[in-house]
């Protein structure tokens, strides 16, 4: 077992494991679709399973409880689409985002069911099979004490990002922006995971944590009154966001993810899972590859 993994994965499981959300909804049981099983790679029609990494906690998508189990809505689409694709779904985790990302480039790992973020410069190396719209904003402390409205508020603030992410990057753009304009830069705080992050704005090391909003809500429903949101509703350095499934580049798997994706969607599997953790604003229309950058149909 991976250590470095497993110990945020206990405290995300510990602090932030949630029965306030519909724990109860009943996910239909799917039909193996014969068509899709047989466009599946040989190596996974002869394992009669498929690998999905990821990078440790993400609730309540991902919900990490140790190196080879996981809850939350990525686990229950995983389990169903292992079910449309005639597979079972094992889940593995690396320490950080880069390793997960490289880890598929490289072929390593088979896939990701994320949601992973979607970004023109990350299409280069991997292929992304969207299913989720996101945006990124700010955990607090109670009463936002630092007055944070958007991103440009963080000059001289201290900020946590998860390492490898998108949120990293623009706030280290943010940082430069803001000593080029006289201010104090932002002091950025790259953590390896979520869970990690957050326990650093609860404890006021930090002032903020920069990420995607669905997790923070998550996060501060969980923090007993102690963090809010803030900056909600501004672009906050970001387009379009999607998110998704990681594939390696120009993988056969994923045109066969996307059509298990669709079937979810259609049948209702796919709403059913999003609402029951919570996610009903996250939710797309349909699925796609490589929305990044183009609106989805």
């Amino acid at each position: 077992m991976n250590s470095k993994v497993l110990a945020p994965a206990l405290l995300a499981a510990a602090l932030f494991s949630s029965p306030s959300l519909a724990q109860d909804a009943k996910i239909p049981v799917q039909t193996a679709d014969a068509t899709l099983h047989a466009k599946l790679p040989k190596e996974i029609r002869d394992a009669g399973e498929m690998i999905t990494v990821n990078s440790g906690s993400f609730p309540p998508y991902e919900i990490v409880s140790d190196t080879r189990s996981m809850s939350g809505a990525s686990a229950d689409l995983a389990h169903a689409l292992g079910e449309v694709l005639g597979v079972k779904v094992k889940h593995e985790s690396v320490s950080g985002l880069s390793s997960l990302l490289s880890g598929i480039k490289s072929g390593r790992y088979q896939f990701a069911i994320g949601p992973v973020g979607d970004f023109p410069e990350r299409q280069a190396a991997n292929d992304f099979v969207d299913w989720v719209q996101e945006y990124v904003v700010f955990a607090v402390q109670i009463g936002n004490p630092k007055g944070i409205k958007s991103l440009a508020d963080t000059c001289g603030l201290k900020i946590a990002v998860q390492s490898g992410g998108s949120a990293e990057r623009v706030i280290k753009q943010q940082a430069t922006k803001c000593t080029e304009e006289g201010k104090p830069a932002v002091e950025v705080q790259s953590f390896p995971d979520q869970p990690t992050s957050i326990l650093a704005v609860r404890s006021k090391r930090s002032d903020g944590f920069f990420s995607s909003q669905a997790p923070l809500t998550y996060f501060v429903q969980q923090s007993n009154g102690q963090l809010e949101l803030a900056a909600v509703g501004q672009s906050n350095g970001f387009d379009d966001l999607f998110q998704g499934t990681v594939v390696p580049k120009d993988s056969p798997l994923g045109p066969v993810i996307l059509e298990g994706y669709k079937k979810l969607f259609d049948n209702g599997t796919y709403a059913t899972i999003m609402k029951k953790w919570g996610l009903d604003n996250n939710m797309l229309k349909a699925p796609g590859i490589n929305l990044a950058g183009k609106r989805p149909q």
